[in-house]
């Protein structure tokens, strides 16, 4: 018997992973008011993890037959994706629904455009960066596929766990360092313990470290090894200052953090445009730890708007934060960069730009598979 489905999101990854269907859940939510959206995962623990955290109905399909029936019984309209897992091939098998690509972040890393773009019938990207990343690095891709949304992701978040403070904060926000070397944006292993170094020598400043899920988790030796180093240094700093509120935030989501926060230092990933995008009013320092500035400006425009440091400039941090903290000259071009990633939407409305994409798409396949 067929059950009353408008949309699924499908998760095929397991637990490591599961962060990046996590930052959609409060959107799927929102979609769930006008649209009936269920989840459709793989993995058993992810489902339990899942049930916990959402109201949506969570439908777990762990074998490639589960999986048929699953949407023989559901019927979706659309189907979306955000990420490009390996078993994302599985549910693209089923020709009577119509496929969306909505990625877990806006970032500049290489892996977000790949050929997987084309499996889609839509692929949502935040704004015209994204249209011309996909259009410079795909071949044979016109972008007409290309739908842009904005951030939604970004719209619906809680209050800031962060105690008020009469100091000025530097949130530390670096990302993993990837599935292989040509994706791998990291500052940890060669910049990490400097960048904490650099913020505590502050005065009057609180310093966040809030790493990447996937550092915390590192088996890479350098990665484990300094960012152990960090998380013992900030809590040798908190201890001999307990006034300051130095602290390490490891659990939970990045973007109530940012509220409270009035500088960041991050690596070329989804954070720096998340911060881009809620924070345009603050400064950002990004790290290249390539040090091959010619590339990091034409491959990465959010660093024309930033401060950058890398193995060559990074003991002149403090000296940058300092200035960026007491005159902030870079506002006018993050405002104009903040267009180029995400348009003119405010927070909020990139919700209300997803919802109706997926809406029309519903609406598309009704029409597709109706009889004439």
């Amino acid at each position: 018997m067929q059950q009353q489905t408008d949309v699924v999101a499908y998760f095929g990854e397991d637990p490591t992973r599961v962060y990046q269907l996590v930052q959609w859940l409060p959107v799927l939510e929102v979609l769930d008011r006008e649209l009936r959206t269920r989840l459709v995962v793989r993995n058993a623990e992810v489902a339990r993890l899942l049930s916990d955290r959402t109201s949506l109905s969570v439908v777990h399909a762990p074998g490639f037959d589960d999986l048929a029936k699953a949407f023989e019984t559901l019927d979706p309209a659309v189907v979306l994706y955000c990420n490009n897992s390996r078993t994302n091939v599985d549910a693209l098998l089923q020709h009577r629904m119509l496929h969306v690509h909505v990625n877990h972040g806006e970032s500049d890393k290489q892996s977000m455009v790949s050929n997987n773009a084309k499996a889609y019938d839509r692929v949502f990207v935040a704004g015209e960066a994204a249209v011309q990343r996909h259009l410079a690095h795909l071949l044979e891709f016109d972008g007409s596929s290309l739908v842009r949304i904005g951030r939604p992701q970004l719209d619906l978040i809680g209050p800031s766990p962060l105690p008020p403070s009469d100091r000025r904060t530097v949130l530390y926000a670096p990302t993993w360092e990837g599935d292989a070397d040509y994706n791998d944006y990291t500052s940890v292993d060669l910049l990490g313990p400097a960048i904490v170094e650099a913020v505590l020598d502050l005065p009057a400043v609180r310093l966040v470290y809030k790493p990447h899920p996937k550092v915390v988790s590192s088996l890479t030796p350098a990665i484990a090894i300094h960012h152990a180093a960090i998380v013992q240094r900030v809590a040798e700093a908190a201890a001999a200052d307990p006034g300051a509120g130095h602290v390490v935030v490891t659990d939970g989501d990045i973007l109530p953090l940012m509220q409270a926060c009035d500088a960041i230092v991050t690596d070329v990933s989804s954070v720096g445009l998340d911060w881009l995008y809620l924070r345009t009013d603050a400064p950002i320092v990004l790290t290249d730890r390539h040090a091959d500035r010619e590339a990091l400006l034409r491959d990465v425009p959010v660093a024309r708007c930033a401060d950058v440091v890398d193995l060559r400039s990074i003991t002149g941090l403090a000296g940058i934060l300092a200035g960026s903290l007491a005159h902030d000259d870079r506002r006018a071009a993050r405002e104009a960069m903040r267009r180029h990633y995400f348009g003119d939407v405010r927070i909020g409305e990139s919700t209300q730009r997803f919802v109706r994409a997926v809406a029309d798409l519903v609406d598309l396949r009704h029409r597709l598979v109706s009889p004439a």
